[in-house]
């Protein structure tokens, strides 16, 4: 198993982890990509500023700043909502390299930085 540290800068981003995954990648077979955290997930989706700006809108509007009964605990219940979908992914790896469309990127979601992440990397070959 492989670890990637991500120094997250903003309280709810998208920061692209394609780069540091495919580095680590080799062989053919697949990669799964987790984070053991509870208010972030990962995402597949196309890196175009537009679009990351309507995840972060669509995700922001799905679980607004509000009154929740998490928040008795540490004010975050919003964080934790926005991150309750994939928490891992799992891709396909061909000839070394990921087996992404032409426009997919590996984002992982902070939903309650800034903070610094873990993603665990763990390779399973075919050969």
């Amino acid at each position: 198993m492989e670890q990637i540290t991500v120094n997250t800068r903003k309280e709810f981003d998208l920061i692209d982890i394609t780069r540091e995954v495919e580095e680590i990648v080799k062989g053919n077979g697949a990669v799964v990509i987790f984070t053991p955290h509870t208010t972030c997930s990962l995402l597949i989706n196309e890196n175009e500023r537009g679009l990351r700006e309507d995840i972060l809108n669509f995700y922001s509007r799905l679980a607004p700043k509000g009154s929740y009964e998490h928040n008795r605990v540490d004010n975050n219940a919003h964080s934790h909502l926005r991150s309750l979908f994939n928490t891992s992914v799992t891709i396909p790896i061909a000839n070394g390299r990921l087996a992404l469309g032409t426009w997919q990127s590996i984002f992982l979601m902070e939903s309650d930085g800034p903070r610094v992440r873990k993603v665990y990397i763990v390779i399973m070959n075919i050969e």
